[in-house]
């Protein structure tokens, strides 16, 4: 005879087996995390400088700019930024929410082996048809080929 609680108590436990297994893969992850080092903490006045006179020019997107701003202004420094220590303020999670797509891209067009010089130039034509410079034969953003 089965009760009507049988059928809960096998849920309940599938549920929980679910659980175990994602709880160990997080663990997992977690270990494997903390064995990565960023480069973000150690960038040279060098690479500092590219930031900013990318960040002034015309082909950066507001995101970067208002960024700039706050750097200017002293609020943070772009140290702040790239080690992770300004990742809850706002305007770098915009930043980063504009930015994560057209790096995916780039990864993957990386990992496919494509030329970098080709992936560099399509993103700037992504960079140009986002400011409305639009090329009548260049990959539409719903074509596979646009990256």
């Amino acid at each position: 005879m089965t009760f009507p609680y049988d059928s809960a108590r096998r849920q309940l436990q599938a549920w929980q087996q679910d659980l175990d297994a994602r709880g160990s893969q997080l663990e997992k992850v977690a270990l494997e995390a903390s064995g990565v080092q960023t480069r973000g903490a150690d960038l040279s006045p060098a690479d500092i400088a590219e930031i900013e006179k990318f960040a002034r020019s015309k082909d950066a997107p507001n995101a970067l700019k208002d960024l700039q701003r706050k750097v200017d202004s002293g609020e943070m420094s772009w140290q702040d930024i790239s080690s992770g220590k300004a990742v809850n303020d706002p305007d770098v999670q915009r930043a980063m929410q504009t930015s994560v797509p057209s790096l995916k891209r780039a990864y993957t067009a990386i990992k496919e082996g494509q030329n970098l010089d080709e992936i560099i130039a399509a993103g700037q034509q992504r960079t140009r048809r986002s400011r409305g410079d639009f090329d009548d034969d260049a990959p539409s953003d719903f074509t596979e080929d646009a990256f």
